[in-house]
């Protein structure tokens, strides 16, 4: 018993010192187990989480590549085909050349001055069709992106709050089916309902910039630009800023200053159709996109120039007389409201580099979900 007390005096010190040391390394592992545990079950909740954004990514995408293809081959084809057939018939030259020709075949058949005012009218209604056809082929082109991009917009919120909301996805349309067709079944409107508005408007700055311009004025290339431009400005600055919205969209969707974000701020009477509308009308009337127009709307007359250098000779030193470039320009506008497929002037928009960065930035700038 002494030795044992003995002992304990002698290595108590020792002996305490073991006892906190294999302790603290008992708690020590515990410590770390449960350190293990948490980590590999935050691992777990991340490769989850990394998996269903994955998921969302794909679906996002599939979506948006789906409306961007209905765009392009359905939406964007049928509007341009409808869009030819009604300037076609609204602004028919073969009467008039059919009577030029008629009378050139057989001179007593129209008196000097018959003859001048087919000339003149002529004039006027083939500049006026090779001007719409550029900005209608422009607009549609635009327009149908903006559409795609807005839808895409409405993709990203919906998908971003099923996430933040459930770790499961949930089945169902982001924009009802019947809605987003419509929406994107608006693009026909300025062919069923904003054509004669517009034929008119642009026949009357096509009247004010050839006024004074007789039939022997010499044209060339630079003539021939700063004409359908300057019948283009003069459109496009008549009336109120943002006055040829009326030609793309009704008047009568609902508007509000800005359009809502989400979907506590769109009133209850708002239906989704309305909201896109709106969403739509808010970026037309954008100072960014009026850029991108008169960008776009250039890069479309460069080339129009271009190919009627290439395909009559107006070129900037071998230029025409008026009564020669008149025929060229009737000739030109099929090939402006051709088929997308085939269109060059809609590819040469798509590629324009503050286009591209326009859209991206509209789809990119989201509100917050």
């Amino acid at each position: 018993m002494l030795s044992v007390r003995d002992l304990w005096r002698r290595h108590r010190r020792k002996i305490f010192l073991t006892v906190g040391v294999l302790g603290s390394g008992y708690c020590l592992y515990k410590l770390y187990g449960a350190h293990r545990h948490r980590l590999h079950e935050l691992e777990r909740e991340l490769a989850a989480q990394r998996e269903s954004e994955e998921l969302v990514k794909a679906q996002m995408q599939a979506h948006f590549e789906n409306i961007q293809r209905i765009s392009d081959t359905i939406t964007l084809p049928h509007a341009m085909h409808n869009l030819s057939c009604r300037i076609a018939e609204e602004l028919d030259l073969s009467q008039l050349l059919e009577r030029l020709i008629q009378g050139k075949g057989q001179p007593n058949t129209l008196t000097l001055s018959e003859k001048l005012d087919l000339w003149g009218r002529l004039e006027i209604l083939s500049f006026t069709r090779m001007a719409l056809s550029v900005w209608a082929t422009t607009m549609l082109s635009l327009y149908t992106k903006v559409q795609v991009n807005i839808l895409g917009r409405h993709l990203y919120i919906d998908t971003a709050r099923r996430l933040g909301s459930s770790n499961s996805m949930e089945s169902g349309d982001v924009v009802d089916r019947e809605d987003q067709q419509k929406f994107l079944g608006s693009v026909d409107f300025l062919f069923q309902y904003g054509m004669p508005a517009l034929i008119s408007d642009m026949e009357t700055a096509a009247k004010e910039v050839l006024k004074g311009k007789e039939l022997d004025s010499f044209f060339n290339s630079t003539t021939l630009h700063e004409t359908i431009t300057q019948i283009l400005n003069t459109f496009m600055s008549m009336s109120s800023p943002h006055s040829w919205v009326k030609y793309m969209m009704p008047a009568d969707v609902k508007s509000h200053s800005t359009a809502p974000s989400s979907d506590d701020s769109v009133p209850s009477d708002v239906t989704e159709f309305e909201q896109l509308m709106m969403e739509a009308r808010a970026v037309l009337q954008s100072a960014e996109f009026g850029s991108i127009v008169e960008i776009s709307l250039k890069a479309v007359v460069d080339t129009v120039v271009e190919l009627m250098g290439a395909k009559f000779g107006v070129s900037v030193t071998a230029g025409l007389p008026l009564v020669r470039v008149v025929p060229q320009v009737a000739h030109m506008c099929p090939l402006l409201l051709e088929d997308p497929s085939k269109n060059q002037f809609i590819l040469i928009i798509k590629n324009i580099q503050e286009v591209e960065l326009f859209f991206t930035l509209l789809y990119a700038n989201m509100p917050s979900a």
